[in-house]
C-alpha cells in the first residue's frame, strides 16, 4: 500500500489525461509545497518553461493559479518567487491553521475506521525514520501525507481547501528550516493524535492537532528569526 496518497500521486496514464496547464500546476504546486523552489529566489517564466519542457501558455496559467493561491508572488519582468514569511505572517498562520485543522481532525474522528487509523500509524512510523535519518525531503512529504490523509476523512471540502492553501504558504519555509537545522528537533504530536483517534475522542484529537501545529510553527518562527 502506498503511504503517500495526494493530488500528485497519480498514474502516468491519469496524468496524461489532464490538460497541460493542470499538469504544470500540479508539478509546480508540489515543488512549492515541498520547498524545491526556495522562498525569495526569483525564477523566470521562461526558466520554468524550459525546466518543465512545456509551452509558455500552460506555465502562465499555472502561475496565475498559484499566485491566486498565495503560493507565488509576481515580481515583474516575467519573474515570480515563493514569498518570504514574516513573523506576523506566521502568527496569522498559527491562528488560521489551528482554527481550520483542529476542526478537520475533530470531524474526521467520527469517520475513521480502524484500517484508516492503522494507515495513519504506518505513515507516522515511516515519518519517525525520516526524522532519525535526517531525511528532509522524506519528512516533508510524509508529514504532509499524514495530515492530508487525516483531513480527507473530515468530509469538509471547503475547510480542506483552505488548509491546503495554508500548507502551500508555509511549506517552502519549513524546508528551509529543516535544511538548516535538521529534523531532530522537530516536534511531533502525531502519536497523541492517533491515540485520540483510536479512542474516538474528537476533542482530544483536535487538541493534539492544535499542539502539533503550534509547536511546529513556533519553532519555524524562531528559526527564521535567527537567520
Amino acid at each position: 500500500m502506498d503511504l503517500i496518497k495526494n493530488k500528485a500521486s497519480v498514474t502516468p496514464s491519469e496524468r496524461e489525461k489532464r490538460p497541460a496547464h493542470e499538469q504544470v500546476y500540479q508539478t509546480l504546486r508540489s515543488q512549492i509545497l515541498f520547498g524545491e523552489l526556495v522562498p525569495g529566489q526569483p525564477v523566470t517564466i521562461q526558466g520554468l518553461t524550459d525546466s518543465l519542457g512545456v509551452g509558455m501558455t500552460p506555465v502562465r496559467e499555472a502561475i496565475r493559479r498559484l499566485i491566486s493561491d498565495g503560493a507565488l508572488v509576481f515580481q515583474g519582468n516575467r519573474r515570480v518567487s515563493v514569498p518570504l514569511l514574516s513573523t506576523a505572517d506566521i502568527k496569522e498562520m498559527i491562528f488560521a491553521r489551528i482554527s481550520i485543522e483542529s476542526e478537520l481532525s475533530r470531524r474526521a474522528t467520527a469517520n475513521l475506521q480502524t484500517v484508516d487509523i492503522d494507515h495513519l500509524e504506518r505513515i507516522d512510523r515511516h515519518l519517525d525514520r525520516t526524522i532519525i535519518d535526517g531525511d528532509v525531503s522524506g519528512y516533508l512529504r510524509l508529514n504532509q501525507a499524514f495530515h492530508e490523509t487525516l483531513y480527507s476523512h473530515a468530509n469538509a471540502p471547503i475547510l480542506s481547501d483552505l488548509a491546503e492553501r495554508l500548507w502551500l504558504r508555509f511549506g517552502p519555509s519549513l524546508r528551509v528550516v529543516c535544511g538548516r537545522f535538521g529534523t531532530q528537533s522537530l516536534p511531533d504530536r502525531h502519536k497523541d493524535i492517533i491515540a485520540a483517534l483510536r479512542k474516538g475522542d474528537a476533542d482530544q484529537a483536535a487538541k493534539a492537532t492544535a499542539q502539533d501545529i503550534e509547536q511546529g510553527m513556533e519553532l519555524m518562527a524562531e528559526a527564521l528569526a535567527a537567520v
